[in-house]
């Protein structure tokens, strides 16, 4: 019996499905377990071929929770999807951090949110999202910025990327759905979406969520199956912000920079890679990386070059990066 046409039947969830497949006649045991979904079969063995011809064509695998190959984070779930669509690849669950927020973010959340995931994903990590406006698109961004991977979770099919306006986006990173070829977006999807995401990874972050936000869904779905859920803190008079301050009173970890999420997850950022520097830059730098702050003055001296090299040296630092100016006429690294 073809799998996928049993987990396509009406009324055969996760659950059924499973108990089905396991049966010594599994066509009998449906025929007399569940003779509805039985008189179906004929439709749902048409529809896996058409799916399978799809999937082919579009680049996209599927996989079924009867494999092997079935990511455990979903196999986990109280309601597993019964088969997923997948174009590009899943990512390890101990490398993958989800980020997750409102739709209609502040200009502040947009920003953080693009930073925070470029310099996750900069630690190499995965960024997992929802491909929707707002913080997720920005998530999404933030990791291709860095060069890393990004994977969206669908709540439509993979050949009906909602909002339309990301469809360009999606081109460039890894997609996941449950839903069938042709499948728009409803809302009931969006929170079945969320849990997939939460199910992906080791840690949540919220970024800005009001307290109605589809976001605490999945810091919910994150918590019922023991992962790590985080979340920036926000201004309390904005609603933006409400709901991820609640997760923090209840004592969800609070986020200011990528760093707090690496520390949290017993991670270290990637050492950034130097620029070109000449033997001169190299020694500031390093003594810098040391001292972590310092006047002009007390540089010169310790490298044993005039301060007004140590000034043109410094600056051409602060060009690439590597070094910045601090109150008091101090620097330090960048």
């Amino acid at each position: 019996m073809d799998p996928l046409a049993l987990a396509l039947l009406p009324g055969i969830g996760p659950k059924r499905l499973l108990e089905v497949l396991k049966a010594e006649d599994p066509l009998g045991f449906l025929r007399e377990r569940f003779p509805e979904a039985w008189r179906h079969l004929p439709e749902a063995e048409a529809q896996a071929e058409r799916e399978r011809g799809r999937a082919e064509a579009l680049g996209v695998r599927l996989l079924g929770l009867w494999e092997e190959g079935f990511p455990e984070g979903l196999r986990a779930l109280p309601q597993p999807p019964t088969h997923l669509y997948l174009k590009g690849e899943l990512p390890p669950e101990r490398e993958a951090v989800a980020l997750v927020g409102t739709r209609r973010a502040s200009p502040w959340a947009l920003a953080f949110a693009r930073r925070l995931a470029r310099e996750l994903a900069e630690a190499g990590l995965w960024v997992v999202s929802g491909l929707a406006r707002g913080i997720d698109r920005e998530a999404h961004l933030g990791a291709l910025e860095a060069g890393g991977r990004t994977l969206g979770v669908l709540g439509s099919a993979l050949d009906r990327v909602y909002p339309p306006e990301n469809r360009p986006l999606a081109q460039r990173m890894d997609l996941l759905s449950e839903f069938p070829f042709g499948t728009g977006p409803k809302p009931e999807f969006f929170p079945r979406r969320n849990r997939l995401i939460a199910g992906l990874c080791r840690a949540v972050v919220v970024v800005e969520a009001p307290l109605d936000s589809g976001a605490l869904i999945t810091a919910r779905h994150a918590l019922e199956l023991g992962k790590e859920v985080l979340a920036v803190p926000g201004r309390p008079t904005d609603e933006r912000s409400l709901g991820a301050n609640r997760l923090i009173q209840d004592g969800a970890y609070p986020v200011l920079s990528a760093e707090d999420v690496l520390s949290y997850l017993g991670m270290s950022a990637r050492p950034k890679p130097l620029p070109g520097l000449s033997p001169e830059e190299e020694a500031l730098y390093a003594l810098l990386q040391e001292k972590k702050e310092a006047l002009p003055e007390a540089l010169a001296m310790a490298l044993g070059i005039p301060p007004e090299r140590v000034l043109s040296l410094l600056t051409l630092l602060e060009l690439k990066g590597l070094a910045r100016a601090l109150p008091g006429g101090r620097y330090g690294p960048g």
